[in-house]
């Protein structure tokens, strides 16, 4: 997305949605701006989504947000979505049918140590999940058993195509690491050569998981411009067990949507917090930038949500629609105050406020 370089204005649709990402999301805004010239004026544009906005209005997300997303945003900023954990008649999630709506079939989410930090094991992966198939397709039934009790069954939707184009977004960040491990200085790369792991459970799910391995083996081996990436595969179950035991294995994990989900909730652990890990909902036409971490109402209104998540999103929203440099500014800031150590929230052992580490990043920015 190089071309929105000659863009002589930069629109974003925040989404702060419920809980903290009311918090947080502010906080990546202001890192933007603190850009300066170094990217188009940025105008922010406010949207709506969320439980609350279902509680309020019997829609979780307002045909108005979708509009507007689709027909004045460059990208987007989205915060977290307080789904409850029941069935609420009329009620879906917000990020979901935003993925589809806007065709974000990827979740990228790099998860890494701070380079220079003294860590036991160096982390430095991307996991790639496969975001609009698989279990979150959410076609669901219960019925009556003879016996008088309840069969629940979900149906699990896997294609060659959303596998094939999935695959190939994991191979393009796979080419594109190595390039930049290249021509890097620094020697604390864990990864020589690029690698592209295929996370499944075929031996047991032979027909669908087997499909996701299959369609995107297929893309690695097709294309000769991804030679020179290495090409394994783990078991998924195996592949969380190997993660904590040796997260310095992977580089870049892709998976169908659900196991997406789960591993890279845990790679988060390794390196500190659910609060320091960001993701972009990407596709090929519009990116969205998402903290990791959810809504947590425990700590809502307290001013002790960790914001590092939501500005490296930022960071990787402006990375995506071509602004390398300025997003790499973003990036070195939050880097130099993890490894500085001043101003941690509370997630992170520290005492430090939301607004704190905001300030803090912003003067390094």
């Amino acid at each position: 997305m190089a071309a929105a370089l000659k863009r002589t204005a930069l629109r974003i649709g925040m989404i702060p949605a419920d809980g903290i990402g009311r918090e947080v999301l502010p906080a990546a805004q202001m890192a933007i701006e603190a850009l300066g010239s170094a990217i188009p004026k940025p105008t922010f544009i406010p949207l709506l989504a969320g439980w609350e906005e279902f509680q309020k209005r019997g829609k979780a997300l307002p045909d108005e947000t979708v509009q507007i997303l689709k027909n004045e945003c460059d990208g987007a900023m989205f915060g977290a979505v307080s789904s409850p954990s029941h069935k609420v008649e009329g009620y879906s999630s917000p990020i979901v049918a935003l993925r589809k709506h806007l065709d974000l079939y990827a979740n990228v989410r790099p998860v890494s140590s701070v380079p220079g930090q003294k860590v036991d094991k160096i982390v430095d992966m991307v996991i790639v999940r496969e975001n609009t198939e698989c279990l979150y397709v959410k076609r669901e039934k219960i019925s009556d058993l003879p016996n008088g009790g309840k069969i629940a069954i979900a149906e699990r939707q896997i294609t060659s195509t959303a596998s094939e184009r999935i695959g190939k977004m994991a191979f393009e960040i796979a080419l594109r690491r190595g390039q930049e491990r290249s021509e890097s200085t620094w020697e604390g790369w864990a990864h020589a050569q690029p690698k592209v792991t295929i996370i499944h459970k075929s031996n047991v799910l032979s027909v669908t998981d087997g499909l996701f391995r299959e369609s995107v083996r297929k893309v690695g081996e097709a294309d000769p411009r991804y030679k020179g990436i290495k090409i394994e595969e783990q078991i998924v179950d195996s592949m969380v067990y190997r993660l904590f035991r040796e997260p310095e294995y992977f580089d870049v994990c892709v998976a169908p949507n659900l196991y997406g989900d789960i591993i890279s909730d845990g790679a988060a652990a390794l390196v500190g917090s659910l609060g320091l890990v960001p993701s972009v909902n990407a596709g090929d036409d519009f990116v969205m930038g998402e903290p990791v971490h959810g809504s947590a109402p425990d700590i809502e209104g307290k001013n002790i949500a960790n914001p590092i998540a939501s500005i490296r999103s930022a960071a990787l929203l402006l990375s995506s629609l071509g602004y390398y440099g300025p997003a790499a500014r973003i990036t070195s800031a939050v880097d130099r105050v993890l490894l500085e150590g001043k101003h941690m929230t509370p997630d992170l052992g520290g005492r430090s406020t939301t607004t704190d580490v905001t300030e803090a990043v912003l003067k390094l920015i």
